[in-house]
């Protein structure tokens, strides 16, 4: 029976082991693809994207009637004059706008959507003086989306259809998300949609709005013919001017709709493409969603900027050198269990399997903590390594009194531990890595043996009683 306890734990150690170092793979539609989340690496090991913001110091041409309407049609000179139309040029900045305060508020904005979109590995910085803004991120197949979104100025407007008279604006938003769901078609399609929900005032606004700008149904000629006020008419078949809204995004038409009924829920939800079953194109309609999103939820950049510097950075470590870095901590892993094999016999196999077990758990551990490694990081895990090495060691030569040593080797690495926790909350990426890993090591080190070396070892001597 003690046997089976034994085989039974080895087995899911190993287990373990092929998850964590292998990994688990499905088929997803045509390819095999990976389920266990993969580490998250610091811009020092994957390389960096750099770019630079700079104030945008162009003009946009408007064209305008004589009532100063403006026109968004694109016309020629000769159509403009034939027109009556005048052209103007208007700054993308007003002078009033390039002051440090908007720059500031720029940067808490860009530093707000990077954290809502989940990057916590980045470095920004502002040039006081000129409102450029520089920012450093890790190198993955997202990086472009997050930089056309981190540089969009985000201003958000709901106008008039015909008068462009803005009804409201990014102040009236309260939050937005995106949704998505089942049709209830007989495709088993899912939609996706942007989920708007407006503040207090802006609630009231869009009451009023959606009560006014209402769809109006076209009147059939036997309505017509029955309406005292259209009997004279040669052509009974009429339809009423409908009062529509635009919605715009950096000026950009998103739609533009008139409402079936008054809104009083103060939320508006926008449809994202259309519905489908196909994955891909469903999850670039998330993606499409989510951009909008996190521009609407984190608000519109005072200052608007271009986009004067997009260079990818190569770590200075190349995959050869970690490639020799891992060979050389397996040597030691290696070297170390043939000691606890020769020194502690049976013990030491048993001693074996759970420092494996440990380090397979602890790999997995740190993936899904989102710890980000750097460098650093990676020091921090080689030390996780040789602390429970050292645990394990001392609970194989001392089994008659595990608690006693618990108790001395946590008090000696208080120290460590202290240190670790501190690190944790440094805004430097390089030392709050090493500090998270050392973290999770620990905590992980002391539930891990508790329960794993400590159930082998009671096995073994229930087995030799």
């Amino acid at each position: 029976m003690k046997n089976i306890k034994i085989l039974t734990i080895t087995l899911a150690i190993i287990a373990v082991t092929m998850i964590a170092f292998f990994g688990v793979y499905t088929q997803v539609q045509n390819r095999m693809e990976n389920q266990v989340k993969a580490y998250s690496d610091g811009m020092d090991l994957k390389g960096s994207r750099n770019i630079t913001l700079t104030v945008d110091t162009g003009s946009t041409t408007i064209i305008k009637d004589a009532e100063g309407k403006v026109i968004e049609e694109e016309l020629t000179d000769e159509q403009i004059a034939e027109k009556g139309y005048t052209k103007e040029e208007i700054p993308n900045n007003q002078e009033e706008v390039k002051n440090i305060e908007n720059y500031k508020a720029s940067q808490k904005v860009i530093e707000k959507r990077l954290k809502k979109l989940g990057v916590d590995n980045y470095i920004i910085k502002l040039d006081e003086k000129t409102g450029a803004i520089t920012i450093e991120l890790s190198e993955n197949d997202q990086t472009d989306s997050l930089i056309s979104r981190v540089k969009t100025a985000g201003k958000f407007e709901i106008l008039d259809s015909q008068t462009n008279e803005v009804l409201m604006n990014n102040k009236d938003i309260k939050t937005a998300k995106v949704m998505y769901g089942n049709t209830g078609t007989s495709n088993g399609g899912t939609s996706v949609y942007l989920d708007i929900e407006f503040n207090k005032e802006g609630k009231k606004k869009l009451e009023e709005i959606s009560s006014q700008y209402v769809k109006t149904e076209e009147k059939t000629e036997e309505e017509n013919a029955n309406s005292e006020e259209n009997s004279n008419q040669e052509n009974p078949e009429t339809t009423e001017t409908e009062k529509k809204v635009t919605m715009k995004i950096d000026d950009e038409t998103i739609m533009s709709t008139s409402f079936d009924e008054p809104i009083k829920i103060g939320k508006l939800q926008l449809s994202v493409g259309s519905s489908t079953t196909d994955t891909n194109t469903f999850q670039d309609y998330v993606e499409q969603a989510t951009g909008m999103a996190t521009i609407l939820d984190t608000g519109d950049m005072p200052v608007k900027y271009n986009l004067s510097q997009n260079e990818y950075i190569l770590s200075e470590i190349t995959a050869d050198e970690i490639q020799i870095g891992i060979f050389v901590v397996l040597g030691m892993i290696v070297l170390g269990v043939l000691v606890l094999f020769k020194k502690y016999k049976i013990l030491g196999a048993l001693g074996t399997i759970s420092y494996i077990g440990f380090i397979s758990v602890f790999m997995l551990v740190i993936r899904y903590a989102n710890v980000v490694l750097s460098i650093e990081g990676l020091l921090g895990i080689v030390m996780t390594f040789i602390l429970d090495y050292i645990l394990v060691s001392k609970l194989l030569r001392r089994t008659d009194s595990q608690l006693e040593v618990y108790q001395e080797f946590f008090v000696k690495i208080v120290p460590i531990i202290i240190l670790a926790i501190t690190f944790c909350f440094m805004g430097w990426t390089p030392i709050s890595s090493f500090g998270m890993v050392i973290f999770w090591g620990i905590v992980l080190m002391a539930i891990y043996n508790s329960i794993v070396t400590n159930g082998l070892l009671k096995i073994k001597a229930g087995k030799e009683k």
